[in-house]
């Protein structure tokens, strides 16, 4: 009977053809991007030479961490504490604890670390209270002695008002040694936040640099605060790292409704905020000398990738490892918080800019299925960090715990401004480790 054969012929040819690479990737993002499915599963990664372990879920509201040999140091948004990691597990007694104020994206918010012969020295930015009350986000130097952080130095103090919102945090030492500490516009609506006669500035939207000991190195100007700024204009950031091959910085930017962006942070570097965020419109629609730029040691630039709505982009990570093959080594991974995806993106010759091609050569995803191939993981709830551990791992911190739903939620039938949102309610967080398939932690 010929009949049973013709649909024994079908089934072998349909199975061969969703065998084909390009059939795994539909395969990969037909879930949906947004929706009442988020996120339901474990973490995945695109290339399935790669798998994804939890180190450990025993952690709440994390927000950033660092690596210290076989130590990893977690903050605590919303307690002040600095949680020890070892081998998998989290110590009973914090390496540090402070009161902190925790409203919105107030907290205790960044790390860095410095080791010499002598001892260790833990860096800290956290948002607690003034004399008289009012907001302030400050960074203190400590030594590490016997497990604890000891012997604070207040070395800057910012703005923590007039709004919760926007204080950023991210704090890393640069190529030259130096400190870098971005804060947002902390809910500022006068002009020193909006890029527009700015002969007022007080310490807020832009990326600061000084010295390990409080040393001012910003190059706007020579008076306080015009000598902290290395780059101005920003509205908000959760993320930014430093290419290992040029030096250069990048950074993530949260647009206020959308225009979500990866800019290259030059000295100088001005994101443009309030008179533009994405891309700039053209000359005969805007004047770029309308903007501020501190006698010309400022310029803006446009962003090297727009997400043309809302994605939360946030921690910046640059893969200095060769542990997932030379293909992966010194690109660009970059998280996001609404969706739980871990984006890859490789960088152009001179690294100046992405490495962009068919509808993305625009720099510009104008829906969220024109984007999905520059997604390289999903399923990780509110990404709050990465970083490259001193195994030569990549480890993943979140605000949430496998098959849990958590971060902005989203039912099909609600606005964006009603979805729930982690900030209202207590969160727990997992950290997770991305290794080669056969590679295990346990």
């Amino acid at each position: 009977m010929v009949f049973p054969w013709i649909f024994i012929t079908i089934a072998l040819v349909l199975s061969l053809v969703f065998s084909l690479p390009i059939f795994e990737d539909f395969l990969f993002t037909s879930a949906e991007p947004f929706g009442d499915n988020y996120p339901h599963s474990y973490p995945i990664v695109k290339n399935r030479n790669f798998t994804v372990e939890v180190i450990t879920t025993d952690i709440e509201f994390p927000t950033t961490m660092q690596f210290i040999d076989d130590n990893i140091l977690v903050l605590e948004k919303n307690s002040g504490m600095v949680k020890s990691i070892v081998n998998g597990k989290t110590q009973p007694e914090p390496l540090f604890h402070t009161s902190v104020l925790n409203q919105s994206e107030r907290g205790m918010l960044g790390i860095a670390t410095v080791r010499d012969k002598m001892n260790t020295k833990v860096y800290l930015y956290f948002t607690e209270t003034g004399q008289e009350g009012e907001a302030h986000n400050r960074l203190y130097r400590y030594n590490l002695v016997n497990n604890k952080l000891v012997h604070p130095e207040l070395l800057l103090d910012l703005p923590g008002e007039p709004g919760a919102r926007h204080n950023g945090g991210v704090l890393k030492i640069g190529p030259d040694g130096n400190l870098y500490l971005i804060i947002g516009d902390v809910n500022d609506g006068n002009d020193r936040a909006r890029n527009q006669n700015m002969t007022e500035m007080n310490g807020i939207a832009g990326i600061m640099r000084i010295g390990q000991n409080g040393e001012r190195l910003g190059i706007l100007g020579d008076k306080y605060p015009l000598n902290l700024y290395y780059a101005y204009g920003i509205r908000n950031s959760f993320g930014f790292d430093f290419d290992p091959v040029t030096g250069y910085l990048w950074d993530t930017e949260n647009g206020e409704i959308n225009n979500d962006e990866i800019n290259v942070v030059l000295p100088g570097f001005n994101s443009g905020f309030h008179q533009i965020q994405g891309m700039s419109p053209s000359e005969d629609k805007f004047n770029p000398d309308s903007l501020e730029d501190f006698n010309r040691k400022g310029k803006y630039s446009d962003p090297e990738f727009v997400w043309n709505y809302t994605v939360g982009p946030t921690a910046v990570k640059f893969l200095t490892s060769d542990k997932y093959g030379k293909e992966y080594q010194n690109d660009l991974l970059v998280g996001d918080f609404n969706n739980g995806y871990l984006y890859h993106f490789d960088l152009n010759e001179n690294r100046t800019a992405l490495e962009l091609s068919g509808s993305l050569e625009d720099k510009i995803a104008d829906t969220p299925y024109e984007q999905e191939g520059t997604v390289f993981g999903k399923g990780f709830g509110p990404i709050t960090d990465i970083k490259v551990g001193t195994d030569g791992y990549l480890y993943v911190l979140s605000i949430s715990k496998p098959g849990e739903k958590s971060g902005y939620i989203c039912g099909k039938n609600l606005q964006y401004t009603e979805c729930l949102n982690p900030y209202h309610y207590p969160v727990k967080g997992t950290l997770f480790k991305i290794v080669p398939a056969g590679v295990s932690n346990k």
